[in-house]
């Protein structure tokens, strides 16, 4: 029975803390009093049984808490004409239809709040995983290889940096929605991005955080239909999650997009992804779907249309200029041009300190002077991005291929463009 209430509280958990928050305004108080409603369920469905609707059980239970709280408030007649007369006619737990309680525009607000950009960037992706990802402290604590009391302070930091700024339970609009729409994508698409290519661990691929990230990229197109970029985010991670199977092998190696079983590609995300993608504008998550679409096209490594993948990469500098990008643009320039070509693209970004550290350069490089024939510069390259990776796997790959320089073509490492 434990599983069985736990199994469901995870499922429901997101809509009664955004329903439950509506009332209290305060997101932390809110996971709170649905955490209490988990607590009675414990206690009561052994004896009484699952209910028929078990999320609108959770839901009235968390929702009767909430309106005690504000009950119990000095301030409780200013509380009660702020959330609406309709509170008092909440119904009591069983199958009454409390999860319909405009739960949709609730978990919008949710959503909006756990991504706020008063928060840093850290604690909005914990508080999301958290609140909206249905994730346990110690689950955020090993999928970003942090220690649980960290992840736990910064949750409880977050929560109080919500309240002290008095951050309102709302769906913006105008000027501040746009930038706050920024916010939500750029969190779930950090969620993603860690999950399709671990940066730290023995994990190449931890398939649970692009889950988890799809998730929230799908409610948030279903929430939002009328913002084009939103549509390009959930077919960015269609289209880069129908790969996941394959970029791995069986003892958890990574396989180059070269190398890659194609049929092994999921083809139902593929289709979802390019049915996103009509809906799509012309932003940069669009963009990088585009260029994603492109590959998910390719029947063959070898029938990828590598000239307008270089055009889209051109067309993302433009709206996004980043290095990181330049240096995904130099590997299609590589495939559509010739390595040469692609050399002189990546040398220029030699200079370029955010990528002083970063392993993909030398890869990309020890790649290219691999396909003109330079072997033994091509191993100190991979060597030296096998020394500067962080994820385990990762550094196997590059140090197996510091090892084979020269006795066969190169294949672009990089499997992960819509890294910016």
């Amino acid at each position: 029975m434990t599983e069985t209430v736990e199994a469901v509280f995870r499922i429901e958990s997101a809509r009664i803390i955004a329903g439950v928050a509506r009332i209290v305004r305060d997101v932390g108080i809110a996971e709170e009093l649905a955490q209490d409603a988990l607590v009675a369920a414990l206690e009561q469905w052994p004896e009484s049984g699952v209910p028929d609707r078990p999320g609108a059980w959770l839901m009235a239970t968390a929702k009767h808490r909430a309106i005690d709280l504000v009950r119990r408030k000095e301030t409780y007649a200013r509380k009660l004409a702020e959330v609406g007369r309709a509170l008092e006619d909440v119904p009591p737990p069983g199958p009454a239809d409390a999860d319909a309680d405009g739960i949709d525009d609730d978990l919008l607000r949710l959503i909006f709040t756990a991504c706020h950009p008063v928060l840093s960037t850290e604690a909005r992706v914990a508080l999301t995983l958290r609140l909206l990802g249905g994730l346990t402290t110690q689950e955020i604590a090993r999928a970003f290889l942090a220690s649980e009391p960290a992840v736990a302070q910064r949750i409880v930091r977050a929560k109080r940096t919500l309240a002290k700024a008095g951050v309102p339970f709302e769906v913006p609009y105008g000027a501040e929605r746009a930038a706050r729409v920024e916010s939500v994508l750029e969190v779930i698409y950090l969620v993603f991005n860690e999950g399709y290519s671990a940066t730290a661990g023995d994990d190449l691929v931890r398939p649970a955080l692009c889950e988890d990230a799809l998730r929230l990229a799908r409610v948030l197109a279903t929430l939002m239909p009328g913002e084009p970029e939103v549509h390009g985010l959930a077919a960015l991670l269609e289209l880069q999650a129908s790969r996941i199977a394959a970029r791995t092998g069986p003892g958890g190696e990574p396989v180059l997009l070269a190398d890659q079983n194609r049929a092994r590609w999921n083809r139902m995300l593929v289709r979802r992804g390019i049915e996103a993608l009509r809906r799509a504008g012309l932003g940069p998550y669009s963009v990088q779907a585009a260029i994603a679409a492109c590959h998910a096209q390719a029947i063959r490594y070898e029938d990828t249309d590598w000239a307008t993948i270089a055009t889209l990469y051109g067309r993302l500098a433009a709206l996004v200029p980043s290095p990181v990008v330049e240096l995904n643009r130099a590997v299609a320039v590589s495939m559509s041009e010739g390595p040469a070509a692609g050399l002189t693209l990546v040398d220029a970004l030699a200079d370029e300190p955010s990528l002083k550290d970063y392993h993909l350069l030398p890869s990309v490089r020890g790649d290219l002077l691999e396909r003109l024939g330079r072997g033994e510069d091509a191993r100190a390259e991979f060597e030296r991005a096998a020394s500067l990776t962080r994820n385990a796997r990762e550094r196997e790959l590059l140090l197996k291929r510091a090892d084979t320089a020269g006795t066969r073509p190169g294949h672009q490492l990089i499997d992960a463009e819509n890294n910016m």
